[in-house]
């Protein structure tokens, strides 16, 4: 028996793990043959370009197993394909829920060419993506920090007061969650502005995303370091005097700061925090270990402005080890016994948050195989 056709249609930019489901599901009724959306079409449907050019995703879409051949519309309009349509004359066209419409159901009908509907169904074990998401998750920061981290919570900086250094960077890659990079407040901002960096003063909106996190009757209050590191461009040096606010914030967005930083901080992938883990379950706030934590921040700001990176990472360790003074759970045995390698073999390191996630390491060498950020400003 003749193996049927089946043809497919779509813009398939930035490919992820929901399209290859579909194609996956596709090619299972026969030989899957896939029309890439043409660049200027794109624009014109979308109002923007797509980020890969047609000829680059035609290739990635064609490097796919599942597909038997990959090749650019030519026609133009919502039914772009029909041109190809004709031309391949497939036994069957499938698209998925959100990309049915009338016309499309029409023009197959016309042909005699079999029409189906898939539901947006992800492979078993894996989330559901949609491009329209994950371009517009793309597009919103992330923030770290590298110094002074817990300073911004009253009951710590109440003892004495001391700064937080926190920076926003470009969403390079889509970090892990639970890992200290400010995702709960990101996840928030992205529900508040839909992807988009608000307007208007960073400081402000930085204000408004911490009460949206914070509402009255919280159990636990998000400390502002991540709204302010999450919307305020550049490197922030923030300090915290026994409030949840910081009584001064200063900001550094000089391009040759920035890319400096960019240039010497690498990511290394750490177990990320249990489910349940409370890094605060355990105390000793000596008066001693909390001047050592919010100093490291001072020591860490003025490092970054004069691009010491001695300075940096002795100020980056020096956190860290106060953070396990201070808050034993935040530095798990198993967490120090992996960090101890890169303390001693690097200018310096810190994890970018409590139990875990990443380790953050200060290096003018490269560290191969690390993951590289990129300070936005």
């Amino acid at each position: 028996m003749k193996e049927k056709t089946v043809m497919v249609s779509g813009c398939f930019d930035l490919l992820h793990g929901g399209h290859i489901a579909f194609f996956k599901t596709a090619a299972s009724y026969g030989k899957l043959y896939v029309a890439v959306g043409q660049d200027n079409n794109v624009l014109k449907l979308k109002g923007k370009a797509p980020w890969f050019s047609e000829k680059e995703r035609t290739f990635i879409v064609g490097s796919v197993k599942y597909v038997h051949e990959a090749f650019i519309s030519s026609g133009n309009g919502m039914l772009d394909f029909e041109p190809d349509l004709r031309r391949i004359k497939p036994d069957i066209f499938i698209v998925n829920s959100d990309g049915h419409t009338a016309d499309k159901e029409k023009l197959c009908r016309e042909l005699g060419v079999e029409y189906i509907i898939l539901e947006r169904i992800p492979e078993p074990g894996l989330p559901s993506r949609s491009s329209s998401v994950t371009k517009r998750e793309l597009q919103f920061p992330y923030r770290i920090c590298i110094a002074g981290g817990w300073m911004d919570q009253p009951w710590v900086s109440e003892i004495y007061p001391g700064s937080v250094v926190v920076f926003q960077i470009w969403p390079t890659i889509e970090f892990n969650g639970r890992a200290g990079m400010a995702t709960s407040s990101r996840k928030i901002a992205l529900e508040l502005w839909t992807g988009k960096i608000p307007e208007g003063d960073p400081i402000r909106n930085a204000k408004l995303l911490f009460g949206a996190e914070n509402p009255p009757g919280s159990n636990y209050i998000s400390g502002s370091q991540d709204q302010i590191g999450l919307l305020v461009p550049g490197i922030s040096r923030l300090y915290y005097e026994g409030e949840y606010w910081p009584s001064d914030i200063k900001t550094c967005t000089d391009p040759s700061v920035c890319e400096w930083l960019s240039r010497v901080l690498y990511l290394i992938p750490l177990d990320p925090r249990p489910s349940g883990y409370d890094p605060i379950a355990l105390k000793h706030l000596d008066r001693e270990y909390v001047k050592e934590l919010g100093d490291s921040g001072n020591e860490c700001w003025e490092s970054i402005i004069k691009k010491d990176i001695y300075g940096l990472g002795k100020a980056m360790t020096r956190s860290f080890l106060a953070w396990r003074k201070m808050l034993p759970n935040t530095v798990p045995d198993h967490i120090m016994n992996e960090m101890t390698q890169y303390i001693s073999n690097y200018p310096g390191a810190i994890t970018s948050g409590s139990g875990g996630g990443y380790a953050v390491v200060a290096s003018e060498k490269n560290i191969k195989g690390a993951i590289r950020i990129k300070v936005k400003y």
